[in-house]
């Protein structure tokens, strides 16, 4: 019989047992490397609390650090959260924290030069919440903490960062003065570059603004960070601020974009910019209009406060300057504005007021104060002026209203057959008048209204929002009363000249302005008129 053939595992046994002692090395090396890790993993994630408190003189907190060694080093931690100065020797429930983090994770090699700083390319952050406190808490805060400590040990280990990256940031500047909000900003994303100890370091960030609610995308520098006061850390860059909706503030609307430069520090940044809001309205119902600025402004970054330096606007086709501020009090923004319009058109203002058709058109110069104070009310409601205006070349866009003004004016010439004439529709006046405008009604206490032949003088007030007129006072013509009527029923009348005539005028009448902006009323005032016949001859 032949002889049994040996399995190849059989004459060679060495191999399986070569192999399987292999195994088990890598096995218990493997698991004395889990062991080791799962060891260091607490030293590691208290040298970082340690380094972090020296850092910022702050206490520290760090729920979990974990570590693996798969292709390098990754590290990851959950749930940082750093306090302000101050509480650096407190108790544990002691504040809100400064600096509170979800989570971070990051990626180093495994190699280490003695020496040398340990680079790690990038740290991944999620979740991250700064909320910092007054700028006199956090100083008063840090100097404590100075004099309890005033020489820094170095960290046993450098650390070179190359980039942060970090989703989902939430910004909150609690307000220095009383009574003010925070100012809250949401960042979708967050890039820092060019990190070095403690210089600066390049960004780009992604967040919404507040209010007008909006997104708003730059790149820049910031730093050195000011430990004592963050407020009064560089920064500068370039933004652009897109689809920003008015109608957060109520009484407005339009879609604002706007882009430009800013420098200086986080308290007190200059910038220079321009807006485009295609659309923008008022909430009385007026016309969308196409409103364009540029401006030069500072502005306080940890509360939205803002000096405008100015802005020059166009608003349709008339140019503006405004010079003024716009700042945070404990029931909202408050706008104060000097605004001077030379070589404006009265018909933007009122397309943007007023409902329907303006009631005037002509060249406008005015300059005003504005106050909107903040309110529950629109816009409209809480906007106060105050200022004076000049009309020139102006006429009423109404027919009616327009052939009364010039067949007024025809007469106040003694020229009474044209009051039906061509010449009498293209009729131009100019007006003038101080004004204050309240509670959507303007009030006008000595509005001169000439044209020729004519000068009204009245005092009253228009709604803007209504359209209601209310005006009383007087026309002086040019002509005398008989010259007015004309014809035969003039002659008949020429007896009561002289009852008409006042201070140089030819013939002085009392009149009435009443109606709406779309039905007018300019009347004769019988009632004054009477009492003038009966008095003295050339008084009213």
């Amino acid at each position: 019989m032949a002889k049994a053939h040996k399995s190849f595992w059989r004459r060679h046994r060495w191999l399986v047992w070569t192999g399987g002692g292999l195994l088990v090395a890598l096995i218990a090396t493997g698991a004395a490397l889990l062991v080791a890790l799962h060891r260091v993993e607490p030293f590691l994630r208290a040298r970082i609390v340690a380094e972090l408190e020296e850092h910022f003189h702050a206490r520290v907190a760090l729920d979990s650090f974990h570590i693996s060694l798969m292709d390098g080093l990754w590290a990851e931690g959950k749930g940082l959260r750093i306090w302000p100065p101050a509480s650096h020797a407190a108790g544990p429930e002691a504040g809100q924290p400064l600096i509170q983090l979800k989570e971070f994770r990051f990626h180093a090699p495994l190699h280490y030069n003695p020496g040398k700083p340990f680079h790690i390319s990038l740290v991944q952050l999620r979740g991250l919440d700064v909320d910092l406190p007054p700028k006199a808490q956090l100083g008063h805060a840090v100097a404590a903490v100075a004099r309890r400590s005033p020489n820094s040990k170095p960290p046993l280990v450098q650390i070179t960062l190359g980039a942060i990256d970090c989703t989902a940031a939430h910004l909150t500047l609690e307000p220095g003065k009383p009574g003010k909000p925070p100012l809250k900003f949401a960042i979708a994303h967050l890039k820092l570059t060019g990190i070095s100890g403690g210089g600066a370091m390049k960004f780009g960030a992604r967040l919404t603004n507040p209010r007008p609610v909006g997104t708003i995308i730059t790149k820049g520098s910031f730093g050195p960070w000011v430990v004592d006061d963050p407020a009064d850390s560089p920064v500068s860059g370039n933004y652009r601020f897109e689809h920003a909706n008015l109608a957060s503030f109520k009484g407005i609307a339009g879609i604002l974009s706007s882009q430009g430069h800013y420098s200086g520090t986080l308290s007190d940044m200059t910038v220079d910019g321009e807006t485009n809001t295609p659309d923008f309205r008022l909430g009385t119902g007026g016309a969308a209009m196409d409103l364009r600025t540029r401006f030069h402004a500072r502005v306080d970054g940890t509360d939205g406060d803002t000096w405008l330096e100015p802005v020059n606007a166009t608003l349709g086709h008339s140019h503006l300057i405004a010079r003024g501020h716009v700042v945070r009090v404990p029931a909202g923004r408050y706008i104060a504005l000097a605004v001077y319009v030379n070589g404006g058109r009265i018909q933007d203002f009122l397309r943007l007021a007023s409902r329907g058709a303006p009631l005037l058109t002509g060249a406008l110069a005015m300059k005003t104060a504005l106050d909107i104070p903040p309110g529950p009310a629109p816009v409209g409601d809480r906007m106060r002026l105050k200022g004076s205006f000049t009309l020139t070349d102006t006429r009423f866009t109404n027919a009616k209203m327009q052939q009364r003004v010039g067949g007024l004016s025809m007469r106040g010439q003694g020229q009474p057959k044209d009051t039906d004439s061509r010449a009498a529709a293209h009729v131009r006046a100019t007006m003038r008048s101080n004004f204050q405008m309240k509670n959507n009604v303007v009030t006008l206490p000595d509005l001169v209204y000439e044209v020729p032949g004519v000068q009204i003088n009245l005092k009253g007030s228009y709604g803007v929002a209504s359209g209601k007129l209310h005006f009383t006072g007087t026309a002086k013509m040019q002509a005398t009363i008989s010259q007015m009527v004309g014809g035969w029923k003039g002659l008949l009348l020429k007896p009561l000249d002289h009852f008409f005539k006042q201070g140089g005028s030819g013939t002085v009448v009392p009149v009435v302005v009443g109606g709406t902006r779309a039905d007018p009323e300019f009347t004769v005032d019988i009632g004054r008129l009477k009492k003038t016949v009966h008095g003295r001859p050339g008084e009213p």
